[in-house]
């Protein structure tokens, strides 16, 4: 499809699409886009191309692609002003963080204020804190980049750290996201950045999500927060951080909400993204740490042979793996397996310990993380299969060296790494 449209216009198109500008002058986000730019929109995003030079536009689409054109920019004048301000600060590093409810245009913001600064010479880096929409690292991530050339799509960066949460939602992990955050933004500064910009998940509001917002801001220090508001969502975020200094930026007013499935959708591009080139991989739990997570104390030897007998005992069965760690029993149960909860309050009566027990499979489809010895993230993978007798994991990963310690998550994938129901953080059904 070609379309002609006149300067001072912006064409908003939709993906999944790839646009090539035959003629003319446009920008993205502060990306300037010509005869020799070739941009990718995938599906769930749509683009602003602002038009600073009449130009001739090929669209290309397998779905009816939607197309709209409307008078002058959609970047807001707030976010020009914001940028300019921040530019105009003497000091360095500067770490700004950007806060704002679920599609209010916070990539979009940062995306700008990244292709922005790139010209003027400056080393920036962009940190990725929005675990359920990450666009550097994987989903269920935290993760850093250094921006060399300007973008259209922060998903199209590639990550060069990252730290595993292992949930979409820091609802879930608050300590532990604030965690791998202040640890990627020291490795950041150990780099000499001019700039770190801090996007943020949509979070915001409750009691809970503003002491999340309210602890990460004290733990990370920013120079700048910038905060898109679209009503009064920050407020209770804003009254508790008076000392810091902040800018509140307008949403653009053409953003769409996206539904809860398509930023589904968009997760699963992330996790097709990292696994592309994996294959199935055999772990021996003998060469593995992995005590963070405990994995059901797999690693576990089974020192003492009558506790062990006595649990047994109480629980009535032998189930196919046992381990009793300092805080809880582990058990998995066969496939076929039937328990009975009496059995596990007898247990946790005589041990003193709360007991989690699972069925035989149920870690299918589990994502987990690698890590070499040095403690680095290497990537993601899908946990397929433990295999309780020769204690070993098989992990569909491109992860194929180095890997010293594993990670597991709570979000689980199905074949075609499409996201399915996962076990309860503990146990689904536990006592």
């Amino acid at each position: 499809m070609n379309r002609i449209v006149e300067r001072g216009k912006t064409l908003l198109i939709e993906g999944p699409a790839s646009v090539t500008i035959a003629t003319g002058r446009v920008e993205v986000f502060g990306f300037p886009a010509d005869s020799t730019s070739k941009i990718v929109i995938r599906e769930g995003k749509r683009l602003p191309f602002a038009v600073e030079e009449t130009a001739s536009f090929w669209i290309f689409s397998d779905k009816n692609v939607s197309i709209e054109e409307v008078d002058g920019s959609t970047i807001p004048q707030s976010w020009i002003k914001s940028y300019e301000e921040l530019l105009s600060l003497q000091k360095r590093p500067i770490t700004v963080m950007v806060l704002g409810t679920v599609d209010s245009g916070k990539t979009s913001f940062c995306t700008f204020l990244v292709n922005k600064l790139l010209p003027k010479k400056q080393k920036v880096a962009i940190l990725d804190g929005d675990l359920g929409q990450s666009d550097i690292g994987p989903p269920c991530t935290v993760s850093y980049t250094f921006v060399t050339k300007s973008v259209t799509d922060l998903f199209n960066l590639e990550a060069e750290a990252a730290f595993f949460v292992g949930v979409t939602s820091p609802s879930n992990a608050i300590d532990k996201a604030i965690d791998g955050l202040i640890t990627l933004k020291k490795e950041i500064l150990s780099k000499s950045p001019d700039f770190i910009v801090i996007n943020t998940d949509g979070w915001v509001e409750g009691e809970d999500a503003a002491r999340y917002k309210i602890k990460l801001v004290e733990k990370l220090e920013p120079d700048m927060i910038f905060c898109i508001q679209q009503k009064n969502e920050l407020v209770p975020i804003l009254d508790m951080i008076e000392e810091y200094r902040k800018n509140i930026v307008d949403s653009p007013l053409v953003i769409r909400q996206r539904s809860r499935e398509k930023r589904k959708n968009l997760r699963e591009l992330g996790y097709m993204k990292y696994l592309e080139e994996a294959r199935v991989q055999t772990l021996p739990l003998s060469s593995l740490r992995n005590e963070e997570s405990k994995l059901f104390g797999l690693g576990k030897k089974r020192e003492n042979i009558q506790e062990t007998k006595r649990i047994c005992d109480l629980l009535g069965m032998r189930p196919v793996h046992l381990a009793e760690l300092q805080d809880r029993i582990c058990l998995v149960i066969g496939k076929r397996g039937l328990i009975n909860l009496d059995c596990i309050k007898k247990i946790e009566g005589a041990t003193g310990k709360k007991v989690m027990f699972v069925s035989e499979d149920e870690e299918k489809g589990l994502l987990l993380a690698m890590y070499d010895s040095q403690g680095r993230f290497l990537g993601i993978g899908v946990l397929l299969e433990i295999d309780y007798l020769k204690k070993i994991l098989r992990v569909y990963t491109p992860v194929s060296e180095g890997i010293s310690s594993i990670s597991v998550g709570k979000v689980r994938l199905d074949r075609n790494l499409r996201e399915i129901p996962a076990p309860d953080e503990e146990n689904s059904r536990s006592s």
